[in-house]
């Protein structure tokens, strides 16, 4: 199930975003380097990390902020078009 709870301005929109981007790239970035490489395989694990503590802080902070309703087992969605925030849970 979808609902929406909530919306961001386009600033912070544009800040999950670019780090959602990021991890993304990063993602695929992993998938295709092998540890061989031991210098850039670091600095790839290091920059997951940072990023992926970015993007979890990104989501704590706006949760905080604008109050929006959680629910076990649920995550936040954004659509990145219209700055809405939705409240994703499993069909029971």
């Amino acid at each position: 199930m979808k609902k929406l709870v909530g919306q961001v301005t386009p600033e912070e929109k544009n800040e999950i975003q670019t780090l959602f981007e990021r991890r993304n790239g990063l993602n695929e970035l992993a998938k295709i380097l092998t540890a061989d490489n031991t210098d850039l395989y670091e600095k790839l694990v290091k920059d997951m990390g940072e990023t992926g503590s970015k993007f979890q802080n990104w989501w704590d902070t706006m949760a905080k902020k604008y109050q929006w309703e959680s629910a076990k087992n649920g995550n936040w969605e954004i659509n990145f078009e219209t700055c809405e925030i939705f409240l994703v849970t499993p069909e029971n």
